[in-house]
């Protein structure tokens, strides 16, 4: 699978390590940055990555910070996306089947780094159930 994947400085040591393991996993995985833990702004990394998988580059985006809210906030901004703010796997799973999210967010400060792998590997591997959820996809990306 093809994932796109940024963080602010807050987020950035999860997505070091979580790039590195969708590697590992044969993933093909583009890092938008930041690269580095020094402070910076979130929308400069976050939205080029919502706006890359809107555009149909990639099929998934992954987007970290401190709490994952603000880089949810910044990708739901771009047409195309639907991106979830994920704290378990409850909501991973019910994100992909419910809402077929194409981004998933992600909060350094709110979870394990094991609890963060766990999530990414659910939200990757479940379906979109389609059927009566589909109407309302449909809906909002119009």
């Amino acid at each position: 699978m093809k994932i796109a994947i940024g963080s602010d400085h807050a987020g950035f040591g999860y997505k070091e390590k979580i790039r590195q393991y969708l590697a590992g996993k044969g993933h093909e995985v583009k890092d938008f940055g930041t690269y580095s833990d020094a402070s910076c702004d979130y929308p400069t990394f976050i939205r080029p990555v919502a706006q890359a998988v809107a555009r149909g580059e990639f099929e998934r985006g992954i987007v970290l910070g401190g709490s994952g809210n603000g880089e949810a906030i910044v990708a739901n901004r771009v047409r195309g996306v639907r991106c979830s703010l994920c704290w378990d796997l409850r909501s991973a799973r019910l994100a992909r089947q419910h809402n077929n999210a194409n981004v998933l967010s992600l909060g350094q400060r709110m979870m394990a780094i094991e609890e963060a792998l766990e999530i990414v590997d659910l939200w990757l591997t479940t379906p979109f159930e389609g059927g009566r959820h589909q109407q309302r996809i449909d809906l909002i990306d119009t």
